[in-house]
């Protein structure tokens, strides 16, 4: 995260499990739709996983750090700005639309 931020990148963070319905949801109808995909690759939006199935602590320390004790977290990281704290529930309209 901090490289693709010391280059200028747009980045897309999330935080999965296995277990968490919610995530998956997102994931199939948001996160993985070719208008997203297209969207991202159009802005050059490095797209980052944290897979939080198994307890990661540090996954989990990154977790509190943002105020949250569980998952699904997402943030967008504009370059050069501090990060947006996504909703739980997306659409892909809206991680589409980022930074444009």
């Amino acid at each position: 995260l901090a490289a693709l931020r010391q280059e200028g990148r747009p980045v897309f963070v999330y935080f999965t499990a296995d277990w968490c319905l919610t995530c998956k949801v997102n994931e199939k109808t948001a996160i993985q739709r070719a208008e997203v995909t297209d969207a991202f690759t159009r802005r050059k939006v490095a797209v980052l996983v944290g897979d939080w199935t198994r307890g990661d602590p540090a996954i989990g320390r990154f977790l509190a750090a943002h105020g949250r004790s569980g998952v699904p977290l997402y943030l967008y990281y504009a370059p050069g700005k501090p990060p947006v704290t996504l909703p739980q529930i997306l659409t892909p309209a809206m991680l589409a639309g980022l930074g444009g």
